[in-house]
């Protein structure tokens, strides 16, 4: 085993350090790239993921209009605001939310379903929402 393996943190900081020094005969490049490229999935699945509880909550304002609460509507404004915030953090994701928001939105229904228990058939097969409604802040679906 080597140091990334069973010391991540200090792999990374030794790493980083031999960098900064200009020893890159020292630096594994391979394992660099790769978790450079992984931190970038990261966040890719982070946008995925918030996104799919952003849409949970719309599907769930929108097909329990009888139980809305006030703690919905802010998780819906927190969503929507730590979303902004990954993607002016990382704006190059920008392009990406067309294509990630069926996966997000297919994960969003099976979370809506779970904390409903309304059958799967009762939430559209795709998005029923656009981009811009996703994210517009006075959107509440009817």
């Amino acid at each position: 085993m080597n140091l990334q393996e069973t010391d991540f943190y200090r792999w990374s900081m030794e790493t980083a350090e031999a960098l900064r020094m200009g020893h890159y005969a020292d630096v594994d490049m391979q394992a660099v790239a790769l978790e450079l490229e992984n931190m970038g999935a990261s966040e890719r699945r982070e946008l995925i993921n918030r996104l799919a509880v952003l849409l949970m909550h719309l599907l769930k304002w929108q097909y329990q209009p009888g139980i809305r609460s006030r703690s919905w509507e802010l998780i819906l404004i927190e969503q929507r605001r730590e979303i902004q915030d990954l993607l002016e953090d990382n704006p190059s994701l920008k392009h990406k939310l067309e294509t990630k928001l069926s996966k997000a939105y297919s994960k969003a229904v099976l979370k809506a379903e779970k904390e409903t228990n309304l059958p799967q058939k009762t939430f559209p097969k795709e998005c029923p929402y656009s981009i811009e409604e996703i994210f517009l802040e006075s959107f509440y679906p009817k």
